[in-house]
């Protein structure tokens, strides 16, 4: 019977849940999907990690290359996300170029890559003018089930925190750089951006880290990014049914907490995998 009843009607299939302070799945409305995070899991690359959240799988790869700094900064390196949304990972993604919401991903993480100065690009200069690192982080989602975006944040800052980047020395005769690959420094991450989604309800029921079929239900959709100075790099609504300055606030002060809970984990993981090299 409730099978037939959540395929007949869907949204008061779920509202019957929300109502109750809960969710079809059995978390809580505040509660997170558990998180597991894997990294240096893709040996030919700088840096890399895979996240899960729940069922929701992307995997982040980082490869840096030499090139020259662009005129504007001639003193800066650059990064470059890209995020892939293959058909493998759900049945709503077709062959062909990228979707419109891997595009749109890809813009986002982009603003936030800026916005929260995660890394100063100032860092990514060799010789300036001349020669810089790109990094380019290419993400893909493995299995899609919603909440995207703070999935593919979180892989990207935990591949850049185990991102080592080679030596490379100018030879002063001939100009031309040389890169030692057995001497690798890491990369210097000054800032710890984490977003937190959420899904909006008639606009009064909030509901955190929203399966895809949340995110299908829901008449609004919001990111919180904060980093760990409980700065807000970002804020980003698509449209949607409004949201009052009261549920605006409880969502920044749940987003500081998961800020919190990811950078602890990121760390804890990073700490096992020193310790078992």
């Amino acid at each position: 019977m409730a099978a037939g009843f959540k395929t007949a009607e869907p949204l008061e299939y779920h509202m019957s849940f929300l109502k109750e302070n809960c969710r079809p799945d059995g978390r809580e409305l505040s509660e997170f999907r558990t998180t597991t995070l894997n990294i240096g899991s893709i040996s030919t690359a700088d840096g890399s990690a895979l996240v899960k959240f729940g069922n929701t799988t992307v995997i982040c790869g980082i490869k840096a290359e030499l090139t020259n700094p662009t005129v504007e900064g001639p003193g800066k390196g650059y990064i470059v996300p890209n995020v892939d949304l293959p058909p493998l990972c759900s049945s709503r993604f077709r062959p062909g170029p990228p979707s419109e919401q891997a595009q749109a991903t890809s813009q986002l993480i982009a603003d936030v890559i800026e916005s929260s100065e995660v890394i100063q690009t100032e860092d990514l200069c060799i010789d300036r003018g001349k020669l810089c690192w790109v990094l380019y982080c290419d993400i893909m989602c493995l299995d899609y089930d919603g909440n995207l975006l703070d999935a593919c944040i979180v892989a990207l800052l935990a591949a850049l925190k185990n991102t080592q980047l080679p030596e490379v020395v100018i030879n002063t005769e001939t100009s031309v750089p040389q890169v030692n690959s057995d001497k690798r420094r890491a990369l210097h991450i000054h800032k710890h951006p984490v977003s937190t989604s959420f899904s909006i309800f008639d606009d009064s029921i909030l509901t955190v880290d929203p399966t895809a079929e949340e995110e299908s239900l829901a008449t609004a959709q919001l990111t919180v990014v904060t980093d760990e100075e409980d700065r807000l790099c970002s804020v980003h609504k698509p449209g949607g049914t409004p949201l009052s300055g009261e549920k605006l606030q409880e969502c920044i002060s749940r987003a500081t907490l998961r800020q919190r809970e990811i950078q602890k984990l990121i760390n804890k993981v990073i700490h096992s995998v020193k310790t078992t090299q």
